[in-house]
Parts: structure tokens; sequence; C-alpha cells
């Protein structure tokens, strides 16, 4: 009996388990729909290249702060032990007067003082020690430890400096504005791609179903004896032809959404569906070609300008190093000396100075006119670049605008042949269902359906795409300074 019991209980239990199963899997399975606004502020704060630039903006910072250190006094302590190997021998060119070269306080263990006697030429010289006599000097060991501050008083270089760090975060905040809008950019475009490949799979699975049902009613056809081996082949032979466009369509699908994770900057398992189709960006669709596109905003001479100024501090920091540098000194110390490690019976002497240090540059062998002459021919250069950036991007919006005029005029005469073609696939339809035409005039109505459909789709996204690249152009996507910004 309890055999039994214990198996009903483990068969109830699978039961229950086999029955919450699918429905966690469709909870866990459920793709996440998403706007394009959706997935631009996902890709804000998920996206790598955005993280980046941030930290490139707190290093900068950093890098700042410590150019301000300079302005602070540098206090430093120290500490050095010195053990002698061979003492210094001093040598003094005047007659000792007949003292001996062992008298005096200089000899003895207890002041570390040794002679260096020479009897012979003591008793040459009649009892006096020669001129060329030395005495060593020192003890072997030698204490010290202080401390030292310095400060900058007067550095016309350090303060041009501080003016050019400062800069640099600016250049890091514009360079994160950068990196957000390439993105923002990238997004676009992979969002875009994603609506068109949707749009191509519903294009190939109308193909493909209108494929099958022409298979059947030809069938019928050939049953009844009223269509021939040939309409009944080609009829097999268009429903196959349609089976890889729609694999690759759905391919496509699965490849858009992958690059969409990707640029976003979520995981690629994540399941994720776009919300919106091509269609609603076609009632936005209309001319551009006349307006005010200034690059104020555009992020590349944004960063030009900057290193621009950047330069032109650059030529006045050296020229700066013309000028005189003043700073403040000062230190103290404690030092000993003795043979031995007896430290209780050591006598610490102490050392401190204050003083002020003035530097006047002379002569540097035309080192600091180098280097004047060549940032300002940096700064030549940079200006060069600067005019052959714009007319680039000048050439860059013009090629958007042309773009999107000729997507909307595209757009314009795609929705119109698609419309004629539509009403010459329901006929072409109608006549071959009551045999007043051939399946091939049905196959050839389908195409060109199929192409008009095609040719719609891709003008709305070849302007849309435009309109973006355009966006990104014009620095248009974000608003906002000092690193907060905001999409429009």
């Amino acid at each position: 009996m309890k055999k039994l019991v214990m198996s009903l209980l483990s068969g109830l239990a699978g039961l229950a388990l086999a029955a919450q199963t699918p429905a966690e899997d469709t909870v866990k399975t459920s793709p996440v729909l998403l706007s394009l606004q959706d997935a631009l502020k996902i890709a804000m704060s998920e996206n790598i290249s955005v993280k980046v630039a941030d930290m490139e903006i707190s290093r900068t910072k950093y890098a700042r702060k410590g150019t301000y250190a300079a302005l602070y006094p540098q206090i430093d302590a120290s500490a050095s032990f010195q053990r002698t190997i061979k003492k210094q021998v001093m040598y003094m060119d005047f007659d000792l007067g007949g003292a001996s070269p062992g008298s005096g306080t200089g000899s003895g263990a207890g002041t570390g003082t040794d002679t260096a006697s020479s009897s012979s030429s003591a008793s040459a010289s009649g009892g006096k020690p020669s001129l060329g006599d030395g005495i060593e000097v020192g003890r072997s060991n030698t204490w010290s430890a202080g401390i030292s501050a310095n400060m900058s008083l007067v550095n016309a270089q350090l303060w041009r400096q501080l003016k050019i760090s400062g800069e640099d975060v600016e250049l890091a905040v514009e360079k994160a504005r950068a990196s957000r809008l390439e993105m923002i950019n990238q997004v676009k475009q992979a969002y875009f791609a994603c609506l068109l490949s949707k749009e191509a799979l519903k294009v190939y699975q109308m193909a493909y179903d209108n494929a099958l049902v022409n298979l059947e009613l030809t069938q019928k056809k050939y049953n009844a004896q009223k269509a021939s081996d040939l309409d009944l082949t080609r009829a097999k032979t268009t429903l196959a032809n349609a089976v890889p466009n729609l694999c690759e369509a759905e391919s496509s699908v699965f490849l858009s959404l992958w690059q969409l994770k990707a640029v976003m900057g979520i995981d690629l398992d994540t399941e994720i569906e776009v919300s919106e189709c091509l269609e609603d960006y076609a009632a936005d669709m209309e001319s551009c070609l006349e307006g005010d596109y200034s690059l104020a905003d555009n992020t590349t001479m944004r960063q030009l300008s900057i290193q621009a100024a950047q330069l032109a501090d650059m030529v006045k920091l050296q020229k700066a190093a013309y000028a005189p540098t003043l700073g403040l000194g000062f230190a103290y110390s404690y030092s000993a000396m003795n043979n031995d490690f007896v430290f209780k019976e050591y006598k610490w002497t102490p050392y401190s100075y204050v003083g002020l240090n003035l530097s006047i540059p002379i002569f540097s062998g035309g080192k600091r006119r180098s280097a004047v002459n060549q940032a300002r021919v940096q700064a030549a250069e940079l200006d060069l670049q600067r005019i052959n950036t714009e007319r680039q991007l000048q050439i860059s919006i013009r090629q958007y605008l042309n773009q999107m005029e000729t997507g909307l005029k595209s757009h314009d005469s795609a929705v119109s042949a698609l419309q004629t073609a539509q009403k010459a696939y329901d006929i072409a339809s109608k006549s071959y269902e009551v045999g007043r035409s051939t399946l091939t005039d049905l196959n050839d109505a389908q195409y060109a359906l199929i192409q008009a459909r095609m040719a719609v789709n891709q003008s709305v996204y070849n302007y849309v795409v435009a309109k973006a690249n355009l966006e990104n152009t014009l620095g248009a996507d974000l608003t906002g300074e000092d690193g907060e910004y905001q999409l429009k």
C-alpha cells in the first residue's frame, strides 16, 4: 500500500510539473515589444561605447585635478642610512707647527676621526708632518630624516597648463556626446533594418500563400482536365521558388534583431520584437530641401573648435617658457653620525632652511623658439583640417537631403505602381479561376506585385535612413550640456 501511494503521489507531481512547464516557457520566451524610443533609451544606459565615453570623462576630470594640485605646496618626508666603506681624506696645505698628526680632538675611537700617519715623512721633516699627508674624516654610519616643502609662486606655464587641462575635460565631454550620437545612429539603422526585413517577410509570405492557393486551384483544374501538365508543373515550380525567398526573409529578420540587440548592449538571448512598421514612418515623409542646416551642433566641428583653442593656448604655453619662475622652498631635517649601532648614545643634529628660488631663462639653444614655431604650425594644420572637414560635411548634408528627396519621389511612384499591380493581380487571379488567362499571366502579375510592394518598403527605408544620417551629421539627436543628455 505504501508503494502504491508513493507511486500515485509521484505521478501527480509529474502531471503538475508538466502542466506548469508550458506556462513557464510561454512567459520565458515571450518577446519584449520595443519602439524606436524604447530601444534608444535602453541603449543610452547599456551601450558599451557610451559607458567607455563616460569613464573617459571621469579620467580627464581626475587629470585636471592632478594639474591643479601643482598650485598647492608639495610636501615630502625622507629618511636615509649610509654606511661608509672608504672614508674621505682631507688634505691641508699649511704647517701644523709641531703638532703631531695624532694629537687633538681629531683622534680616538670616540670621535670617529682617524689620523693617516706617516712616520717616515715626519722623521724626514724633523718631527713635523709633511704637507702631502691627509686626514680621514667622517664616521662609518650616517643617519638622516626630515621633511621638505616646495611651492610655486610665479609660473606662467603652469597657469596656462591649467587652462589646457580644463579644455581636455571639455573635449572628453564632446567626445562622449559623439559616442552617443553614433550609438543613436547605429540603433536607428538597426531598427529600420528590422522593419524592412519584417516587411520583406510579409511580402514573401504573401507570395508563398498565393503560390500555394494557385497550386491548389491548378491541381483542381488538372483533376477536372481543365489544366495541362505544364500548368501543374509551373504551379509547383512557383511554390518551390517561393520557399527559399521565405526562408531567407526569416533569416534576415533574426539577423537584424541580433544586430539591434548588439548595438543596444543587451544580452543576445533576450527575446525582443519591434512594435512599429515602415508604414508608420511613411506618413511623416516630407521634403526637406529647404531650411537652415547649420553645423553648429556637429560633434566633429565642436571637437575641432576645442582643439583649436587648445593649440592657441599651447602657443601661449610655449611662449610662457621665456618668463621667469619663482618658487618657495622649506626643509627641516635631523642627522646623526657614529661608528656603532648604539642608538641611545647618538647625538642628533637639526638642520633647516627656508628660501626663494628664482629661475630666469636666458639661453637654451633655440629649443623654446622651436617649440613655439611647432605649436604655430600645428594650429595652422588644424585650421586647414577644419575647413576641409566643413566642406565634406556640407557635401554629406546635401547628399542626405538628395537621398531623402529621391526616397520621397520614389515612394509616391511606388505607391501608385502598387495600386496598379494589386489591381492587375486581382484581375489575373479572377481570370485564371474562370479560365480566361493562363498561369503564366498570373505569375507575371504576382511578380509585379511583389516588386511593387518591395519598392514601397525600400523607398520608405531609404528615406528614414538618410534622415537618420542627416540628424547624426547635424547633431540634432541630443540636447543638453555638461554630459547630461536628453533625447529630443
